[in-house]
């Protein structure tokens, strides 16, 4: 199992480690990933990340899709894979109707049409076999209609890119994961429980690859699962600041009876605590829905407490990697002691 790390960190300013980065990358870390919700985005912190290290890749998880068009996606990947000698990794994903609404005001549609779409217009442009003509039910290329000027003709990519890019994409439903597991290279996952992986996961990535056809199967597709890491003898403040995150998208990130985070914990095995944290955070109590998080879901999908601890659960991992359930454990860390923990147990 390989390890990455994730490179920024949302707030009022842009906050990027590179010291705690260059330590991975000495540490034999394989990437590090950049992000973006509504404030920092997720390339200018890749690009950023990539002039100040020279072996580890560099991915987005995630480019929103509604933020960009198929186009402007491929010419950022293939401009970025080739400054950087190929560290580049393109990771992407549809986001949620709060934000392409309310932030990008693009109509959220059908999310993973755009995304099969999306992908394939990609590796078209990537693949520069000819020039670029899509039909599709989301994006009409070149575009028609009234408000069309009918001058566009398909282009070909000036540039020519690698159309080997690995190409991610974040998905937790069952639907979403099916749709990865059919059209793209890997997969972000949130809050995986290493041991249930066969149960809450694979099903639903099997059912994507025999849609893909041609023998794919996780031997040829990286799960990238998103896992906290704080090693310490004082837990209850650790554990709280990482409920604090679980009870936002368990509990906020999406609407009452759209959350796809709140779905995911209860298909873990959590139903009545998924609708506590659910109507508690909706109530504005945000305290009381952290608290409400369970502590073995909790201990489940991420690595909080003593060293000892830490090693003891990273089994669990191991397993999971030997498997070839998990590809990369991308860990969301900023100590150095854990780097070193985890480049000694799983490197």
């Amino acid at each position: 199992m390989k390890l990455g790390i994730g490179a920024v960190s949302f707030g009022p300013k842009v906050r990027i480690d590179l010291e705690l980065i260059r330590r991975a990358e000495a540490l034999g870390f394989d990437s590090t990933w950049t992000a973006e919700a509504y404030g920092s985005d997720a390339v200018t912190t890749a690009t950023w990340v990539l002039a100040h290290t020279s072996r580890i890749k560099v991915g987005t998880a995630i480019m929103q899709i509604p933020a960009r068009t198929p186009a402007m996606a491929a010419m950022t990947a293939m401009t970025l894979d080739q400054l950087s000698g190929g560290r580049f990794l393109l990771g992407l994903g549809p986001s949620g109707p709060q934000v392409v609404e309310g932030w990008h005001g693009v109509p959220y549609g059908k999310p993973l049409t755009r995304t099969r779409e999306y992908i394939t217009i990609i590796r078209q442009i990537l693949a520069r076999e000819e020039p670029l003509e899509f039909h599709g039910s989301e994006y009409e290329i070149p575009v028609r209609g009234a408000a069309a000027t009918g001058l566009g003709k398909p282009l070909k990519s000036i540039l020519h890119g690698n159309p080997h890019i690995p190409i991610y994409t974040a998905s937790i439903s069952p639907a979403g994961l099916r749709c990865a597991a059919e059209v793209a290279d890997g997969v972000f996952p949130m809050m995986v429980d290493p041991e249930k992986f066969d149960v809450s996961y694979l099903p639903y990535l099997e059912e994507g690859f025999a849609k893909a056809g041609g023998g794919k199967s996780l031997a040829d597709f990286a799960v990238v699962p998103g896992v906290s890491v704080i090693v310490t003898d004082e837990p209850e403040k650790a554990r709280m600041t990482v409920k604090s995150g679980m009870a936002l998208y368990i509990g906020g990130m999406g609407a009452r009876d759209k959350n796809f985070y709140n779905d995911l914990t209860k298909r873990l095995g959590y139903e009545e605590a998924a609708v506590r944290i659910q109507d508690l955070f909706l109530a504005g109590k945000k305290a009381e829905a952290a608290a409400a998080v369970p502590d073995a879901l909790l201990d489940a999908v991420h690595l909080v407490g003593p060293r000892d601890r830490v090693r003891d659960r990273l089994a669990a991992w191991k397993e999971a990697g030997r498997r070839g359930w998990v590809h990369t454990m991308n860990v969301s860390t900023s100590q150095p002691e854990a780097l070193e923990l985890l480049a000694e147990e799983l490197l």
